[in-house]
């Protein structure tokens, strides 16, 4: 279970605010998770003009994740590759063990 105790506590800034975020991650990690929201939040501003922050954070949520929900769908498709690659190098093996009479009985 998580120990309190031993949290980090790292200040960040995102979209201009000042956050202190309690975490079990390293300082660097939570730094690099609170800058990539918050160029997430400067690139919806920057492209959409006047429109306010909460909304833009609202926005930069469904792009992060977006970006989560692909880089899922990616490696399970990279996961059943590996598999499928896997079984037909297993079958290939087995194969030419069981030509040279090396196979052994399943």
């Amino acid at each position: 279970m998580n120990n309190p105790a031993r949290r980090n506590v790292v200040t960040v800034h995102i979209a201009g605010e000042e956050y202190a975020i309690r975490t079990d991650a390293t300082e660097a990690y939570t730094r690099e998770c609170a800058e990539h929201v918050d160029q997430t939040i400067r690139d919806i501003l920057d492209g959409a003009g006047m429109l306010p922050v909460h909304k833009a954070s609202v926005l930069a949520a469904l792009a992060i994740t977006d970006q989560l929900f692909q880089a899922r769908g990616e490696s399970r498709d990279l996961r059943e590759d590996i598999g499928t690659r896997v079984a037909r190098l297993s079958d290939d093996v087995a194969r030419r063990l069981d030509g040279r009479g090396l196979a052994t009985p399943s």
